[in-house]
């Protein structure tokens, strides 16, 4: 699957789509920026503004620049 195709709804897609940035990454000698930590305080009400949202685009930006550098 193309990193870019991972659906990113869950910590594990997320996760995933990482460690297959890193590898291409690594195997191109390219070194990325370390990807965005899960967020550790989510109170689990659902809350609007959850951190998991805040997340979920912090690692669509780093998705986005690494498939901008390894397309380099």
């Amino acid at each position: 699957m193309n990193p870019q195709d991972f659906p990113l709804t869950d910590l594990a897609s997320a996760q995933a789509m990482f460690a297959a940035l890193q590898a291409q990454a690594a195997s191109k000698g390219v070194a990325l920026r370390s990807p965005p930590p899960a967020p550790t305080s989510c109170c689990g009400r659902g809350c609007n503004g959850c951190v998991w949202e805040g997340y979920y685009e912090a690692v669509v930006y780093w998705r986005d620049e690494a498939l901008l550098i390894l397309a380099d």
